[in-house]
């Protein structure tokens, strides 16, 4: 190997190494790698910023922006106390209502705004109730995960797949909603299994969840009702984004506009929403792996794949679907999936057909998220949020349900793929 190859490596690995020990922020982490990168001329700024998939930070930057936006409306608010007086206060019931509408939003807008929204207002009906919130908050974790996987602006990982596989909303419709919903079926059941016996009330706690006003919790009624018709706009807007010949990010941040001038809020309100330390750590780690892709240690490492399954695609279609569930498990699925879209399309030029791999990556990436409290964004935020309301979701408990629960779900996608493909 080359100076160049070692150097970017080592950067992508202690890069890595800060995100996974979190000693920094890991946008710290990743921008002071490409900064790195920069200094030493592994890579140099031109060919630093044409590795930035722009795109991708379009589409998260304007579904941040969007449902800033709609947040001010209550709208979220209410779905939740009305579904939990639809459930007449039976905790189980609420959780399964939870876990569907987790999986609905996560799939609709993305799951770390879905879990920013839900969470709070779970732990507000758990006290309410006077129950444990955390079987409810472990339960909206892996469902946001899962959730997430079925479109294309659900999870990261999955707009960085669309974006670099010129794959469509309705592509990832058509291939990952399916299973997507399988599993949640099952999990349902899991949840049941696990928690269902656990969760009990008294007549006063019930009573307390049913006086609750989802009509108190709507704070501006003629926003509410544009947050629902741009939502279903939005969702029809995406899936005819190939037809429409145009970008997620230009849908995106489109949506974001329109909601802002017919809502008549203000730019900085909506920035705010923004979580920039997120688009910090996407520019930095689109370039470390970049550095690698420029100094030609991705195409090595897409030629030793090839070669040691002897460029069987279903062989590689099960290698990365697992790879990707269990390393994502142990890393944020964004670094991984970052690192893995440029060695797909070595294979591509290689001459091996890569449209099963993308979902097999897409699979493994969002549902081996679920395997720890590292695994992916949303994890990490809901943990964060439980932590601060006095219950805490550690990084050595969340394992021993979500764990299990990825290698389940990963084990359905199996036979799914095999099936399709």
């Amino acid at each position: 190997m080359t100076t160049p190859q070692i150097i970017s490596i080592a950067v992508f690995a202690v890069v890595m190494a800060l995100v996974v020990s979190e000693k920094i922020h890991r946008a710290l982490a990743a921008l002071l790698g490409a900064v790195v990168l920069f200094c030493i001329g592994i890579v140099d700024f031109d060919a630093g910023m044409g590795s930035i998939d722009f795109n991708t930070l379009g589409v998260l930057c304007g579904m941040m922006m969007f449902v800033a936006v709609v947040r001010r409306s209550g709208l979220f608010e209410y779905v939740a106390i009305r579904s939990a007086k639809l459930c007449k206060g039976d905790p189980w019931k609420i959780m399964a209502a939870f876990v569907v509408i987790t999986a609905l939003f996560s799939a609709l807008l993305d799951n770390v705004t879905t879990i920013l929204l839900i969470g709070p207002m779970t732990i507000m009906l758990c006290r309410t109730l006077k129950i444990d919130a955390v079987p409810f908050l472990v339960a909206e974790i892996v469902a946001s995960n899962v959730g997430g996987t079925a479109t294309l602006i659900g999870d990261p990982p999955n707009i960085m797949i669309g974006s670099a596989a010129g794959l469509t909303f309705f592509d990832f419709i058509r291939y990952d909603a399916p299973v997507v919903v399988a599993i949640l079926a099952v999990l349902l059941i899991v949840f049941k299994v696990l928690y269902g016996r656990k969760l009990s009330v008294g007549a006063d706690a019930v009573r307390g969840v049913m006086a609750l006003s989802e009509q108190d919790a709507v704070k501006d009624r003629p926003l509410f009702v544009k947050s629902i018709a741009m939502i279903v706009a939005v969702t029809v807007a995406f899936m005819l984004h190939g037809a429409l010949h145009l970008e997620s990010a230009v849908i995106a941040l489109g949506a974001a506009g329109i909601m802002l001038l017919i809502s008549g809020g203000d730019l900085e309100g909506a920035l705010e929403g923004v979580e920039w330390g997120t688009i910090g750590f996407f520019l930095g780690l689109f370039v470390v792996v970049g550095a690698m892709e420029h100094t030609g240690v991705i195409a090595l490492v897409g030629e030793g794949l090839v070669s040691l399954t002897g460029g069987d695609t279903m062989l590689l279609m099960l290698a990365l679907l697992w790879g990707s569930a269990l390393l994502s498990a142990v890393l944020d699925n964004i670094p991984f999936v970052a690192t893995m879209i440029p060695i797909i399309t070595v294979m591509a030029s290689a001459g091996v057909d890569v449209f099963p791999l993308w979902w097999a990556i897409s699979l493994g990436a969002c549902l081996g998220g679920n395997g720890s409290l590292v695994g992916a964004s949303a994890n990490v935020v809901l943990s964060g949020i439980a932590n601060k309301e006095g219950y805490p979701v550690s990084f050595i408990g969340f394992p021993k349900v979500g764990f299990p629960i990825m290698v389940l779900t990963v084990a359905i996608a199996t036979g799914y793929l095999l099936i399709l493909f």
